[in-house]
């Protein structure tokens, strides 16, 4: 029936206009149409499909009756915003990184005719970093998904930094750098945001050629998709982040070195050379001219020299160093394509007072045209910039936040904030050039209903009402709202979700026998209990299921948190028997986090070394991946160890438990330990061990809970 109507529809534009804007009409809606095929798996009967741009930018309206949806929109994403929109205000369902979600009815519910307009022309996704605490393994598949996810929530550009350093090394050999060069530079894939950002070079290193070609690949199906759906990539380019070989090629230039992090030994930190150097504006065309050679054109170009780093030492005052970099970066971005857009991070501003102020942002971007640049002013969770900033002076930026730090997996958000903070923002008469909003988190699969109330946010100008908005969000993703649940969301609103604990972290993953920072308000306890009374009536839903274990062992993570801190405590004062007994309760318990979170679709370690092993062929590269893959959300570095602290089957049970041992045994024998090489050696070590999950994960949560809390 639904590819009758597209068949007709199509036919009636062809034959009463044959235009070449027809075409394009008939492409986006086909692009629109195949998203729905794969999201609702062919149960897009009866979904008219209509481009309208009389409708304004970012716009849709939807109506249905008499079984049939129609859903009119400007533009490929807002149509399948526009059915996304039908679908939770009709309560049919939701769309979560484990997948689809939908109740489809045999007849769509009848529903007057609504229009929606974003006040955001931008709509903008992902962090800089998100490609090394989330999508480095991820194949076409995970990738598609992906994409779907975006396009059904109405976001339209993205970070696409995918084969970069494919590109990059292109880039290197022209200049003279010879392969060996080149490998010392570069860094294991999962660390690469960082090489990219001047942070750390040589990290897990380097790349397998094998890398490069499968990326190149990868990136050519993501361009595709994304500008079939109408979005546009923002590329990362060059920053002025250079091996130290360079120097042999171009002696005469001066080198400063970086200093993110002074625990990387200096063989790790790269070099750097500014914008204003003539092998900075070099560089930086080569690359962006290879770039559109082998993908396309670009219009936005990420450049950030100076994210989290210091400025290089000059005698010329600061403000007049800061405009000519920006004028020079201009430049060069202008120089590859005259329609190209510099784009930059605006989280430095707030991170580092010491550097960035009113009059240093100002003169950073003083020689630039106000709508040639774009300013990611994505951390409002932590600091209004834009405020603090001047709404930078009339420059083009997006307001949004950064809801996750390193894919950390502890439920944490500030939920009255982002319901009232953008519309407040639209509100206000200073918020200047204000062109979109962006949710910039490091990690993805992790705390649906702050994401899932953020791509919300993105489509009003209106504060949202929490109360109605968390119903819906609850019918659409459990199927229910009993009254235990509205107790357990208001619970939840007061503790977990009362304000973002930047860095939520359990005393036991960080190998500490200490209460972590992961919010322990009793509140929070009383939440998990309260949703766990649901079960008799929700458990036929998954997502309930999945939530019901993660909060289960959020809480149980707190005890163990406690117990370990009972343990440390009894051994310091000489009492043996009673830091046995309390070490021996906090193993136990993370034994059956572990357990539990077995039963969990996402967050599970054989899942994230899957994905990584599947990305080699050979079981050497397989092996290599999975050890990066495991670096990344342990070691890290070190020294930038834990940082990553996730709440995963088999990374408990293997890592965090097995660490805690040595931690206790070195309590208890008043011994100082060092575990950084075992650390090391787990990385290598390739699998995890099987870990049989409960036979009733639900049952045993109630079970667990009621004992432990």
């Amino acid at each position: 029936m639904r590819k009758l109507i597209y068949t007709f529809f199509l036919l009636v534009i062809i034959v009463s206009c044959g235009s070449i804007e027809n075409s394009e009409y008939n492409a986006e809606l086909h692009a629109a149409y195949q998203v729905l095929e794969r999201v609702l798996d062919n149960k897009e009967e009866d979904i008219v499909l209509k481009i309208d741009t009389s409708l304004g930018q970012s716009s849709y309206t939807y109506m249905a009756q008499d079984g049939e949806l129609t859903v009119k929109g400007n533009s490929t994403i807002a149509l399948t915003r526009g059915v996304y929109d039908y679908l939770k205000s009709n309560q049919l369902g939701m769309l979560d990184w484990v997948g689809p979600e939908f109740s489809i009815p045999k007849k769509w519910p009848d529903a007057p005719l609504t229009k929606n307009t974003s006040p955001y022309p931008i709509r903008h996704a992902f962090n800089a970093v998100t490609s090394g605490y989330t999508t480095p393994y991820w194949d076409w598949d995970r990738w598609e998904k992906e994409l779907d996810w975006q396009a059904m929530h109405g976001f339209n550009m993205l970070m696409a930094s995918v084969a970069r350093e494919a590109i990059a090394e292109r880039v290197w050999k022209k200049l003279g750098l010879t392969q060996k060069e080149i490998d010392s530079f570069y860094v294991g894939p999962a660390h690469l945001p960082w090489l990219r950002m001047g942070c750390i070079q040589k990290v897990n290193g380097p790349l397998p050629p094998e890398w490069h070609k499968d990326q190149i690949n990868l990136q050519h199906k993501i361009l595709n998709r994304m500008r079939q759906l109408g979005m546009e990539p923002v590329v990362q380019s060059f920053g002025g982040f250079v091996p130290k070989s360079l120097k042999r090629i171009f002696p005469d230039i001066t080198m400063y070195e970086t200093h993110w992090n002074d625990g990387f030994p200096k063989d790790q930190r790269p070099s750097f050379i500014a914008p204003d150097d003539e092998v900075f504006a070099k560089i930086s065309k080569l690359f962006m001219e290879e770039w559109q050679n082998e993908f396309g054109k670009a219009k936005y170009f990420l450049v950030d020299s100076f994210n989290e780093l210091q400025l290089p030492e000059s005698e010329v005052p600061v403000t007049k160093l800061l405009a000519n970099y920006g004028k020079k970066t201009y430049d060069i971005v202008k120089s590859a394509n005259p329609e190209a857009i510099w784009v930059i991070q605006g989280w430095m501003f707030s991170y580092q007072r010491n550097i960035w102020n009113p009059k240093t942002v100002e003169a950073l971007f003083s020689k630039v045209p106000s709508n040639e640049v774009l300013i990611l002013d994505y951390a409002n969770d932590y600091n209004n910039n834009w405020k603090l900033m001047n709404a930078f002076n009339g420059k083009q930026w997006v307001y949004g936040f950064v809801p996750n730090m390193g894919g950390k997996t502890a439920y944490t958000g500030n939920l009255s904030l982002y319901a009232t903070g953008a519309a407040e923002t639209l509100q206000s008469a200073d918020h200047g050039n204000l062109s979109g909003f962006t949710i910039s988190g490091e990690g993805l699969e992790n705390n649906t209903v702050v994401y899932e109330l953020l791509t919300d946010v993105a489509w009003t100008e209106n504060p949202i009402d929490l109360d109605l908005w968390l119903k819906n969000y609850c019918m659409n993703r459990y199927g229910g709202y009993p009254a235990k649940m509205k107790e357990s969301w208001d619970l939840l609103r007061r503790s977990a979700y009362e304000k973002l604990v930047p860095h939520p972290q359990f005393g036991w993953q960080l190998g500490k026998a200490r209460i972590g920072t992961v919010n322990n308000d009793p509140e929070f306890y009383k939440a998990v209990q309260s949703f766990l009374d649901c079960s008799n009536l929700l458990s036929d839903s998954p997502n309930f299921c999945a939530d019901a274990i993660e909060l289960s062992a959020l809480a149980l993570g707190l005890k163990a948190d406690e117990f370990f801190n009972m343990a440390a405590i009894a051994y310091r004062n000489g009492n043996i028997k009673g830091g046995d007994e309390a070490g021996e309760k906090g193993l136990k318990l993370l034994t059956n986090i572990d357990k539990l979170m077995a039963s969990h679709p996402l967050n599970r370690l054989d899942r994230w070394i899957e994905m990584a092993r599947g990305r080699g062929k050979t079981d050497l590269l397989k092996d290599y991946y999975e050890s990066n893959a495991k670096y990344i959300i342990t070691v890290w570095g070190p020294p930038v160890n834990d940082y990553s602290c996730r709440v995963w089957s088999g990374l408990i049970g293997d890592f965090y438990h097995d660490r805690m041992e040595l931690v206790l045994n070195a309590l208890k024998t008043n011994n100082t330990i060092d575990v950084v090489e075992w650390e090391i050696e787990w990385t290598k070590k390739t699998g995890v061990n099987k870990v049989k999950p409960f036979e009733d994960p639900i049952e045993a949560a109630r079970e667990l809970i009621k004992k432990n809390i």
